[in-house]
């Protein structure tokens, strides 16, 4: 991340670095305040109602100013902007926001054309390690198909249980400095009192916290099916447009994901029905209540380094999945250099043929276009289970 925000500072007169409450984006960007930045956070008081009443003196002069929490003063973006048009000079203003500003209600200025977007997801396996990056999907998608198994079988991050990653998720705080499930708990539940209580009445007033509450626990046991707000609303007794503001919210704010539909025609993409993961699996543990994880959520932890992956690429990548009216389903498909990438995620440590099947519709589907397919798995075995489906584990590639 480190880098590709370093980048885009060189080049962008803002970076806006955006994700959910507790991923690390103040650490992050303090980093920078060595470099002779200036350093405000809209979480103080005095810098909030400065930032309400005269944001051009959070924002004029020539000195490069890094801006935190900007979506609780989305006007102040106004002022960046007017900054900006009078001095585009790179790396002027790094902004962040727990919100996703694109989709905030209420945001009238984009920036476009003035700022580049990155987005700060929880904490990669790799990241807990301390490597410092998240899986293998650049060396993946650069090597040929038949380099896979060598270019895996050199990697030396060590087996995991993958039961235990759910339950600990990807936020700093629980993911790295507690050891005990109790302590776990206790985090886990002032983060979702402090969501509902403060961050969410920043994006939209909600008064039936309850039925907000009830909405987060079903879409956690929902994770990995494909959204269907009708049925919702049914299940919850609520009215279908409630369910569609609520889960809006909860994408705006980084704790939802659609992932959306693989198709070659991309209008088609966007007619098909999304589906559901949550934006960290310890999160969603939490709020679902089970003893348990289900194997969608080590889809869900795959799903999520794929996307600290694409964040930081300047390729245009999609990460989609891939369903048919026949129930043929392929969970995650990534769409990169003119083609495409099928992978299929078991909870199984024995993988069988039977498990790639679905990656082989997928390939007699669409051809020449598709790569060789992943079966990610949860035993230790790197195996090819056809000419063109590699079986590895999944901790050998995030």
């Amino acid at each position: 991340m480190m880098a590709a925000l370093g980048q885009r500072l060189r080049v962008m007169p803002a970076v806006v670095v955006t994700g959910a409450r507790q991923t690390g984006k103040s650490t992050l960007v303090k980093v920078l305040t060595l470099e002779k930045r200036s350093y405000f956070s809209l979480d103080d008081m005095d810098v909030f109602e400065l930032a309400r009443q005269n944001p051009e003196a959070l924002v004029g002069g020539a000195a490069k100013v890094t801006l935190d929490e900007v979506q609780r003063e989305p006007d102040l973006l106004l002022a960046v902007k007017r900054a900006i048009d009078s001095d585009r000079q790179p790396g002027r203003f790094l902004l962040t926001g727990s919100a996703n500003l694109l989709l905030m209600q209420g945001v009238s200025e984009s920036l476009a054309g003035r700022a580049s977007y990155l987005t700060l997801w929880p904490m990669t396996r790799r990241e807990q390690l301390g490597l410092g990056r998240c899986g293998l999907w650049e060396e993946l998608v650069a090597a040929n198909d038949a380099e896979w198994p060598d270019l895996l079988s050199v990697d030396t991050s060590g087996p995991e249980d993958w039961l235990a990653f759910a339950r600990r998720g990807g936020f700093p705080t629980p993911a790295v400095h507690m050891t005990r499930a109790e302590d776990r708990m206790v985090w886990f539940d002032g983060y979702v009192r402090t969501y509902l209580e403060r961050d969410l009445q920043v994006l939209s007033s909600i008064a039936a916290l309850p039925d907000f509450r009830r909405l987060m626990r079903a879409a956690c046991f929902r994770l990995g099916q494909l959204v269907n707000q009708t049925e919702m609303a049914r299940d919850l007794s609520l009215k279908q447009p409630t369910i569609h503001r609520y889960l809006n919210l909860l994408e705006t704010s980084y704790l939802l994901i659609r992932l959306p539909a693989y198709s070659v025609n991309r209008t088609k993409r966007l007619l098909k029905s999304p589906k559901l993961y949550w934006g960290d699996v310890g999160l969603a543990m939490h709020l679902s209540g089970m003893a348990e994880p289900t194997g969608a959520y080590l889809e869900n932890i795959v799903l999520l380094d794929l996307l600290v992956w694409q964040c930081g690429r300047l390729q245009n990548t999609e990460i989609l999945y891939w369903r048919t009216t026949t129930g043929e389903e392929v969970d995650l498909v990534i769409e990169t250099d003119g083609k495409v990438l099928p992978i299929e995620i078991k909870s199984t440590n024995r993988p069988r043929i039977k498990d790639a099947m679905n990656l082989l519709a997928f390939q007699n589907e669409y051809g020449a276009d598709a790569r060789a397919g992943l079966l990610l798995h949860t035993g230790t075995v790197i195996e090819w289970l056809t000419p063109r489906v590699l079986a590895v584990p999944w901790w050998k590639v995030i």
